[in-house]
């Protein structure tokens, strides 16, 4: 991939999802879905709160959504690979990313294997895509996202877009999935783009 220059040929693409505990797990699920049909490798790490908002907000079992990935690591698991950067991965997306994992990442002050996988992401120059999930957003919630875009933190809340006409929210998910995915030069088909105002 010529957007990551530092990859060595031959060496397997990995990407980093973490989901955190704030509303909106059905993005981090659609995101390991359609990364199945392509050639990156997952690494998936669920805080706590993530698995609890898998339970209030879908019918999907732990088990079944750590199915959809290559690698799982434990959220306490601070001695796992992805909390190294001598491990190339092409970044990392935190879909969804609760304020208080933003909070911990914008700081430095990592507590989870989560939020060190993100901290990792931006010290080795890597893109890290923030999923932020939270409506209202006060001026101590501003300036946590200021410092972690200031840091090199991509800070992507998912605004549903109605141009493609959506029919479904399945459709609007993929779509901001769809841009996600444009991020880090990963093909897909899930999104319509923008061509112009028609003639």
């Amino acid at each position: 991939m010529d957007t990551y220059p530092y990859y060595p040929p031959g060496e397997p693409k990995r990407l980093i999802v973490g989901i955190s505990g704030a509303t909106g797990v059905t993005y981090g699920i659609r995101l390991l879905e359609v990364l199945r049909d392509t050639d990156v490798e997952t690494h998936l790490v669920v805080s706590r709160p993530g698995l609890m908002t898998l339970n209030y907000e879908t019918e999907m079992t732990r088990d079944e959504l750590y199915a959809l990935a290559d690698h799982v690591y434990a959220p306490n698991d601070v001695g796992a690979a992805i909390s190294s950067g001598s491990m190339l991965t092409l970044g990392m997306v935190v879909a969804p990313c609760a304020v208080k994992s933003a909070a911990e990442i914008a700081g430095g002050a990592t507590q989870t294997l989560l939020t060190r996988a993100a901290d990792v992401t931006l010290k080795e120059r890597r893109r890290l895509v923030l999923m932020v999930r939270e409506s209202p957003l006060h001026t101590g919630h501003l300036r946590t996202l200021t410092q972690a875009s200031e840091i090199g933190a991509i800070v992507m809340p998912p605004m549903p877009a109605f141009y493609p006409m959506p029919r479904t929210i399945e459709e609007m998910v993929d779509h901001t999935i769809g841009r996600v995915l444009d991020l880090f030069a990963i093909e897909h088909s899930l999104s319509k783009r923008w061509t112009g105002v028609p003639e």
